[in-house]
């Protein structure tokens, strides 16, 4: 106990005597550890004026530290005590550990910030990648004239040989008596010669004056120029046969526009790579984008450094929680620069909605984020304003709170699923997958399946449709239909792709629905089958108003009016 109170005045001491010194290391030094030790803090061997510089002046009796201590000892310093210039290994010892923390959070802080101002750029609007905005033009540049052009020597003109018209004696002499004149006629046939024969001779000094290798560069130039115009011409020709069949809705031609707009928006920050692959279906003109999530080291798992009681380094980590809610900050921000490239280069309005999924590649921890967003749903994916790091920095977590971070509040009210963990490799169910472009409608998407149903029974003469619950299962819906139409009056829909088959119970519920509605008919449509015990009910007086249809009466309505080959399943 003794031994540590001495230690720690002792170090009290020096470093109260160097505080200039450590100022400056701490107010931004640029030099690193070990050079500055091996320069300030040396254990022996430097000069009496930098033990001098180092230690600064004294009145503390005792001090041994200068030259007025040296000489009042009298043996220069012996024995346990400080060296004969006055420095202590020990606090040389300390000194280079605290300067290597301070150096060592500053790194750390520094990747924070770098962090922050990625976040800021994640947030800013892309730029629409249409087919507009793709479109090229090029004007031929004309060949530079060089020396052998002769600028000083131009063509002869008539004006400079034409003679002068006669003088009429008479005032009231006409144009034509002027020209009968023999003499007048002489000279204008003498200027007419005179004036080919320097024509002739202007085009063979031409001719002559022209090189032959500037002739070539000519020639070359207007052939290049003309084959870059064509160049131009054919790609925009190109463009405009994309964009044909982009409105016809083939899916090569939506895939490439869209992946196109997504690899635009990935290049605005070059370091954080972020892959998206697009696959369209035209049965529900929805895009399907996979896109990869950055590695979970992204984000800086410390807070800093600091030096312990003994001496040593030791890393501050972050707290989880504030980890976890930094990653899922970029993830969100990725995901919304996304879907709004997709929106954005979607200016015809060939989507009706896009179902995205982050996955995170490494170590297989599968879908951390999936959103399932129409188009009316994309128009709200747009940041009002970017993320501003907190006031206090000397907090944990640098940034506002995850529950007011406004892209994850976006994403979360766009029903999005994200994983509450992603660091313990806590995956979520994504919404559809990106398989096939014509896939079963187990495989669709819970905004997919909505749109399909309400595509059905719009065609078949129901209007007025109202979503009332949406899942992964299936959804409830209610329609009015025209009089004299296939599907007359009110009705209440269920649509379900639940494996398994519906039994007795849910057609009673179904009924139950439908007296609340105050509707006059019930249509439950399902992709698997039902039970017996449900077909027999609708058999009776008191469920007549209900009706069925399995995966079979499915495929027949979408062939009848979609002339879709629907194939059916269940989940």
């Amino acid at each position: 106990m003794q031994d540590s109170t001495k230690r720690q005045s002792a170090v009290e001491g020096v470093f109260g005597r160097r505080a200039g010194f450590l100022a400056s290391v701490f107010g931004g030094a640029t030099g690193g550890p070990d050079q500055l030790a091996s320069t300030e803090f040396q254990s022996g061997g430097g000069s009496r004026s930098d033990s001098a510089r180092l230690a600064g002046p004294s009145d503390e009796p005792g001090a041994g530290v200068g030259s007025a201590g040296a000489a009042a000892d009298g043996n220069g310093g012996g024995g346990d005590g400080p060296e004969p210039d006055g420095h202590d290994p020990a606090v040389a010892a300390l000194g280079r550990a605290a300067e290597l923390t301070h150096h060592r959070t500053a790194t750390v802080r520094a990747e924070q910030q770098r962090l922050a101002a990625l976040l800021a750029r994640l947030a800013l609007p892309v730029s629409a990648m249409d087919f507009e905005s793709q479109r090229r033009s090029y004007e031929p540049r004309p060949y530079p004239d060089g020396p052998s052009a002769a600028p000083g020597v131009r063509e002869p003109s008539w004006s400079d040989f034409a003679p002068s018209e006669p003088l009429a004696d008479d005032p009231e002499a006409t144009g034509t008596s002027r020209l009968l004149d023999s003499g007048y006629q002489r000279e204008l046939a003498q200027a007419r010669l005179a004036y080919q024969r320097a024509r002739r001779q202007w085009r063979s000094e031409q001719a002559t004056a022209t090189d032959p290798a500037e002739a070539a560069a000519r020639v070359a130039h207007e052939e290049g120029e003309q084959a870059r115009a064509r160049a131009v011409r054919e790609y925009n020709d190109s463009l405009e046969e994309c964009r044909r069949a982009y409105l016809e809705a083939e899916p090569a031609a939506v895939e490439s526009l869209l992946e196109r707009a997504l690899a635009a928006a990935e290049a605005a920050t070059p370091e954080l790579p972020a892959a998206c692959r697009a696959v369209f279906r035209p049965l529900t003109r929805t895009a399907v984008l996979d896109l990869d999530l950055p590695p979970l080291d992204l984000v800086p798992s410390l807070d800093g450094y600091r030096l312990t009681d003994e001496g040593e380094i030791s890393p501050v980590p972050r707290p989880p929680a504030d980890r976890e809610a930094d990653y899922l900050r970029v993830v969100a921000r990725l995901a919304l620069r996304a879907l709004q490239a997709a929106d954005a280069v979607d200016t015809d309005g060939v989507l009706a909605g896009v179902v995205l999924n982050g996955w995170l590649r490494e170590s297989g921890a599968g879908c951390l984020l999936t959103v399932d967003a129409d188009r009316d749903a994309l128009a709200r994916t747009r940041l009002v304003a970017a993320a501003e790091p907190a006031e206090d920095e000397s907090e944990p977590g640098v940034y506002a709170a995850a529950e007011q971070d406004e892209a994850l509040v976006r994403l979360r009210e766009l029903g999005a699923a994200i994983s509450p963990d992603p660091y313990a490799g806590v995956a979520v169910r994504p919404c559809a997958t990106a398989g096939a472009a014509v896939p079963a409608v187990a495989d669709l998407s819970p905004g997919e399946f909505a749109a399909l149903v309400r595509e059905v029974l719009t065609r078949g003469g129901l209007r007025d449709w109202s979503v009332r619950l949406r899942g992964h299962s299936g959804l409830v819906a209610t329609g009015t239909g025209a009089p004299g139409s296939a599907l007359p009056g009110r009705w209440v829909i269920c649509a379900s792709r639940r494996p398994g088959q519906v039994g007795a119970a849910e057609v009673r519920t179904l009924a139950e629905a439908v007296a609340e509605e105050s509707a006059g008919h019930g249509l439950w449509l399902s992709t698997g089958g039902f039970t017996e015990e449900a077909l027999d009910l609708i058999d009776t007086a008191e469920f007549r108003r209900i009706h069925l249809a399995d995966g079979a009466g499915f495929r027949a309505l979408a062939e009848t009016h979609l002339g879709l080959p629907l194939a059916t399943g269940t989940r």
